[in-house]
């Protein structure tokens, strides 16, 4: 190991926190990073699972421990299928000439639009959680437009939208059996 790996390392932390930031802010160029970035992907899980886990320490006094695993669980696999739903309407049904991406970059792109609900961890202040949910969403929802954009390289957003619009449905009633199977909604 030089010198340059270890203070290559030592930067990692600080690196992937920023990434997230610029995430939450919407950056297209950070879609794009790690949209070509494949050692990104164990990072977009670890997004996914802090999301996760700040949503249900944010919901923790309606659901309790076990929802926090639960909400857990189903997010990943929630995660994992609508980036398979995604690529498969965005490079099947409705693709751009230059519409070339994978699973693997929806996976991170995807990862990493779930940034903001890292904040849902602020729903343990009384009287704050209905409507933080409901800024989060709308924020979720902005910042996964974005990244099926760049992860598509769709030249405008209205596609990204339909193509998030017709899969929403299908990854819902997937995360909904998720639960059915794991446990009720802690939320």
């Amino acid at each position: 190991m030089t010198m340059s790996d270890t203070h290559e390392e030592t930067k990692q932390p600080t690196r992937f926190v920023m990434r997230m930031v610029r995430a939450a802010a919407l950056d297209p160029a950070l879609y794009e990073e790690v949209e070509h970035d494949r050692r990104a992907t164990p990072q977009a899980a670890m997004v996914v699972l802090l999301a996760a886990l700040g949503g249900g320490i944010g919901g923790f006094e309606n659901a309790g421990p076990a929802g926090v695993v639960v909400t857990a669980a189903a997010v990943v696999v929630g995660w994992v299928a609508w980036a398979w739903i995604t690529c498969v309407i965005g490079t099947k049904l409705l693709p751009q000439p230059q519409t070339v991406a994978d699973h693997g970059q929806l996976l991170r792109t995807i990862g990493f639009s779930a940034s903001p609900g890292c904040l849902a961890v602020l729903g343990v202040v009384p009287g704050l959680n209905p409507w933080l949910y409901g800024l989060i969403g709308i924020w979720l929802l902005v910042a996964m437009v974005v990244a099926v954009r760049q992860a598509l390289d769709y030249h405008g957003t209205l596609r990204a939208v339909l193509v998030c619009a017709i899969g929403f449905p299908v990854s819902a009633i997937l995360l909904a059996l998720s639960f059915l199977v794991m446990g009720p909604w802690p939320i």
